[in-house]
């Protein structure tokens, strides 16, 4: 198994640190060429969802991606991964990749001094959930399955091969988060086989 985080800005390394934990291997996605590689999920991590995406259109990452994320590979935002992945950005006429139908709502949870740490479900299990300028999810249609709910906003849901918080669970030790992004890649992997 091979995990491709997106390192163009962001909390990519956090991220790393936590596939390292687990015994993942994995390597930055930074030029083209990298995302041509061959690998079985990918982690956008949070940062700018603005940045991020120039950057990918500018460094010729974006329909890369884009069309693996529609043909399955598995992928995982936090935060502004999130938003790059949602088809409907509230209060932003920008669409990124636009593959998972859900609306959020950017900076919800206002600026970096909103910040703030909570302990609440993530598919049934109590973990530790890091808000910095968070979105969260408006709306989602019924294919998506919500995974978390704080504070009557849904803060994480899963639409097929789509896993997104939020939250950064990679600002935590615990794996919970990263650890059910793996069953999802392994499930893909499987069944690819």
């Amino acid at each position: 198994m091979r995990i491709a985080v997106l390192a163009l800005q962001g909390a990519f390394i956090e991220h790393e640190n936590i596939l390292k934990k687990l015994g993942i291997e994995y390597f930055e996605i930074r030029q083209k060429k990298d995302a041509l590689e061959e690998f079985d999920g990918l982690i956008i991590p949070g940062g700018e969802s603005t940045a991020q995406g120039k950057l990918l259109h500018d460094l010729g990452i974006f329909d890369i991606l884009k069309e693996k994320i529609l043909k399955g590979l598995p992928v995982f935002g936090t935060c502004a991964g999130l938003i790059m992945l949602a088809k409907k950005i509230d209060n932003d006429n920008r669409v990124h990749f636009g593959t998972m139908d859900i609306e959020v709502v950017r900076n919800a949870y206002g600026r970096q001094l909103g910040s703030f740490t909570v302990i609440d479900k993530f598919a049934n299990e109590d973990i530790p959930m890091v808000f910095i300028r968070a979105p969260y999810i408006k709306k989602i249609n019924e294919s998506c399955q919500v995974l978390s709910v704080v504070d009557e906003r849904i803060v994480a849901a899963r639409s097929n091969n789509q896993l997104v918080t939020a939250f950064h669970p990679e600002l935590t030790n615990n794996t919970t988060v990263h650890q059910y992004f793996i069953s999802m890649v392994k499930d893909y992997k499987n069944a690819k086989c």
